[in-house]
């Protein structure tokens, strides 16, 4: 692979193409799951749809921020950039090793195989239950071949320029919104009934958790500290199948008019998203009774209600849906990452091949190295542990990035900025205490998870002064 150190980056990707990016990063496989975890930790209807709003308004609330600091730095490594230039190199590195060794590659690995699983309803061979070898107690499944066979695939698409990448970005991420729209008004003309929708309406606004005990549903009205707790876990399913819209500011040296379109590329996707969101999950409560939506089969809502719809071929439709969701997800997440290590590696911070472009211009061996990681995560299947163990680093790092606009406002105010945090200071504030509150809780109630991820995060202080012992050799 040819290399050159003297290239630049292309400005190809246009406004249409950067808010693609934003949304298709965002939706997954989460809107079509999540609701049961949440419908079983709050227990009612209004609350179900006011945990996606809220977490619209603080997702909203952080890209608009994140807005300033892009038109201040529209280079490659986005929120990296932010950190080093707000703190030091250090805060810097930690926010990119988290990424590189458990974030972009860990949820790269789980969105693949989540694209694995659902191609299995319409190719079997690819389901986890068919092992294709079988080592001791090391196996690999269907589903773990076509995942990292997807990896691949999307890696060397991404290897050859931005404009390939660009092209699945766009037209996959149209293709799943106009998807995810239709399936919310044919659920609304075909599947709704207004004794479901009155029946889950009649106690809208209760706070209790349910179980499933002997098929019985047990409810537990919540109440003080344990109503935050359930309110924190149901958050952190919402905002992380919200996530990822920050990877844009990865790539902002490869879009035009950076200082504006970046801005504007993270209000309109997440906006979009947003609404799309709490769309659908209206649908659900018109369409399934809330039983059905906390109970649904491996919390399958999407299917539940699709079967609802169109019958039989219900779960057809949604695999496909979540089959080509899955896809664009990922192309945008293997395209926006290696640019951060690339901004790394010009550090000296990450492997020094990882800072040169292709001929392509694009960092061809960072999106390699990104593509071995992701596919031994793959392999381990414990990547969905991994994943949630960083929930609470993720949120140390989006607050630490928006505290970062206050810091850099005394420290650097002579940078033009094309674009203002808007409502500041009270709404960048607001999130940062809305941020923090929430990963205090989760420290509290999901202290198995939190608690080694933060052990992941601080395992690359000594990482990083390996590193910067290298560069004074």
């Amino acid at each position: 692979m040819a290399e050159n150190t003297s290239k630049q980056f292309k400005p190809t990707l246009g406004l249409l193409d950067a808010t693609m990016l934003v949304a298709g990063s965002m939706i997954g496989s989460g809107i079509f799951i999540v609701s049961a975890e949440i419908a079983r930790n709050v227990g009612s209807a209004g609350v179900l749809v006011m945990m996606w709003i809220l977490t619209g308004i603080i997702t909203s609330i952080a890209a608009l921020s994140y807005g300033e600091l892009s038109g201040m730095f529209p280079r490659a490594g986005g929120q990296y950039v932010y950190l080093r230039e707000a703190y030091n190199p250090f805060v810097a590195f930690l926010f990119g090793w988290t990424q590189f060794g458990v974030i972009q590659t860990g949820t790269i690995a789980a969105v693949a195989v989540a694209f694995a699983k659902f191609t299995a309803y319409l190719i079997p061979a690819f389901g986890e239950q068919n092992i294709v070898l079988s080592i001791g107690r090391f196996t690999i499944s269907g589903a773990q071949v076509l995942a990292i066979t997807s990896i691949v695939l999307l890696t060397y698409v991404n290897s050859r320029g931005v404009k390939n990448g660009k092209i699945i970005q766009t037209s996959f991420t149209l293709i799943k919104i106009l998807s995810l729209v239709g399936l919310t008004v044919f659920g609304f003309l075909m599947g709704a009934k207004a004794e479901v929708w009155n029946a889950n309406w009649q106690h809208a606004w209760t706070f209790s958790s349910m179980a499933n005990v002997n098929g019985q549903t047990v409810t537990t009205l919540l109440s003080g500290l344990a109503l935050f707790g359930a309110v924190a876990v149901s958050m952190k399913g919402t905002l992380f199948s919200s996530d990822a819209w920050n990877n844009v500011t990865f790539i902002a040296a490869e879009i035009k008019s950076p200082q504006k379109n970046i801005g504007r590329a993270l209000f309109l996707g997440t906006s979009i998203v947003t609404i799309i969101y709490v769309a659908t999950n209206l649908m659900y409560l018109a369409v399934l009774p809330f039983n059905e939506i906390a109970f649904a089969v491996n919390d399958r809502v999407g299917v539940a209600a699709a079967e609802k719809i169109f019958g039989g071929s219900g779960s057809l439709i949604v695999a496909v849906m979540i089959m080509i969701s899955t896809f664009g997800c990922n192309n945008g997440l293997i395209l926006a990452g290696a640019r951060i290590y690339y901004t790394m590696a010009k550090d000296g911070l990450f492997f020094k091949k990882a800072g040169n472009l292709n001929k392509y211009s694009v960092p061809g061996r960072g999106l390699w190295i990104q593509c071995i990681w992701a596919s031994a995560l793959c392999l381990t299947g414990s990547y969905n542990d991994l994943l949630a163990m960083v929930i609470f680093g993720v949120l140390v790092f989006y607050v630490l990035t928006i505290a970062g606009i206050y810091i850099l406002r005394k420290k650097q105010p002579g940078i033009p900025r094309s674009y203002k945090a808007f409502g500041y200071p009270v709404l960048p504030m607001v999130y940062i205490l809305a941020a923090t509150a929430l990963a205090i809780l989760l420290l509290i109630f999901e202290s198995n998870y939190t608690i080694p991820g933060l052990g992941i995060i601080l395992l690359g202080i000594p990482v990083y002064y390996l590193a910067r012992r290298r560069l004074s050799i």
